[in-house]
């Protein structure tokens, strides 16, 4: 035991002064944050100030369409009437959108009352948004002209086809309360990927640790005194100090921004409503010390199989594939957090740290479920930290040949 706290204890410190952990601690809020604001800019942003034209055979339709984009505050866009239209003037329209004299033009084509068609044509094939828009426009002004068509005073039309926006409220043990499904998404984007970054780079730094005292022999001199369980554990336990602090400080300063007026105005700005529990603050760092055990064992096992840290490079990303699965899984988990999938995905020990963060940000999955992923986690570090300690002594003194999984077998028949 005293040999692993010093072991810790040489760790942890080596790390913590070093330039690379200040400079990380600084640069990465730094970078996430400029990250996310630049997708929000860019999203705000996306899909305005087009040039764009609609054309039509009935000029007073056209207008009403293009009446509807250009009402849109979010889309600010320039849109100017075509109609009546020949084939002639959609050739134009492809000149001016080949020029650049326009973004794109949509052209209607309601020669049949019963089967309506449309085309967006522009130089983007991506440009989502302003299709989502001229869409939306389109069908609001296709009922607009039945109604009318059906004996409804145009006057009334805008009344009877006004949207409504529909706010949203959260039941919790019997009571309502306000949600945001935006800051529900954003705080369990944001921990998910917190968990994840932590998590995968601090395993990672056990796991080149390991190969940089392997190729450099220093392993010859410490085992003379040390037992290598011992030096695995202390490995672990020092480079999990060291990512627990960063976290620490890192909670501390958002705490802190958080209760500025400078974030209260950001947030109050963009409609989005932030909040985290003490509950999961806890389930927090009870899934960092748990995801950090066995993503740091996985890797720390894979290093000790390796002679280069270009071999532990290479198969690295393999442990990462359960991060992707869990990121892949965002939208079904946030929208459905309760469904089989949700539930099973959040069992699965490599990715109930992402998954069970997703699912407490929609909806508090039950106490079971919590105690189950977490009950499965514990007994997939032991499992791990086993078959690791048993490659590790072996492993980390072999040198020149590369390992094979019959070789992997005979170590731990060796251990």
């Amino acid at each position: 035991m005293r040999d692993t706290l010093l072991i810790a204890k040489r760790e942890y410190l080596e790390q913590v002064r070093g330039k690379a952990f200040k400079l990380s601690t600084i640069l990465i809020p730094v970078i996430f944050a400029a990250l996310i604001g630049v997708a929000a800019f860019s999203t705000r942003n996306s899909g305005t100030g087009k040039r764009l034209a609609i054309a039509d055979a009935d000029f007073n339709f056209a207008s009403r369409v293009a009446g509807q984009i250009a009402n849109d505050r979010d889309a600010q866009a320039t849109v100017e009437v075509v109609s009546p239209i020949t084939p002639a003037h959609h050739a134009e329209l492809v000149h001016m959108v080949d020029q650049k004299q326009i973004d794109g033009f949509l052209w209607i084509d309601r020669s049949s009352p019963n089967h309506v068609t449309a085309k967006y044509e522009s130089r983007s094939s991506g440009d989502f948004i302003t299709e989502s828009r001229l869409q939306s426009a389109l069908n609001h002004a296709l009922v607009a002209d039945r109604l009318i068509a059906r004996g409804i005073a145009e006057k009334d039309v805008d009344s009877l086809t006004k949207s409504v926006d529909i706010g949203t409220m959260q039941v919790k043990n019997g009571q309502e309360v306000e949600s945001s499904a935006v800051g529900s998404f954003w705080v369990a984007y944001a921990m998910s990927l917190l968990l994840t970054l932590s998590v995968m780079m601090y395993g990672m730094n056990v796991g080149r640790s390991i190969i940089q005292e392997k190729t450099s022999r220093i392993f010859e001199v410490m085992l003379s005194t040390v037992n290598p369980m011992d030096l695995l554990v202390g490995k672990l336990v020092g480079i999990g100090a060291v990512g627990f602090t960063q976290l620490a400080i890192w909670g501390a300063a958002g705490a802190l921004f958080a209760g500025t007026a400078m974030a209260q105005s950001l947030l109050s700005s963009n409609g989005v409503s932030l909040s985290v529990s003490p509950v999961e603050i806890a389930l927090f760092g009870v899934y960092f010390v748990l995801g950090y055990a066995l993503y740091s064992t996985l890797f720390a096992g894979i290093a000790a199989t390796c002679d280069t840290e270009q071999d532990f490079q290479q198969f690295a990303p393999l442990a990462a594939v359960p991060v992707w699965l869990s990121f892949g899984m965002i939208s079904l988990i946030l929208s459905n957090p309760n469904s089989i999938w949700s539930v099973l995905i959040s069992f699965f020990p490599l990715c109930a740290p992402i998954t069970m963060f997703l699912r407490l940000a929609s909806q508090f999955p039950p106490a079971w479920q919590i105690a189950v992923s977490v009950g499965l986690m514990v007994l997939s570090v032991a499992v791990v930290m086993w078959f690791t300690s048993r490659i590790y002594r072996v492993g980390i003194l072999m040198y020149g040949k590369r390992a094979t999984l019959p070789e992997i077998l005979r170590w731990l028949r060796y251990s």
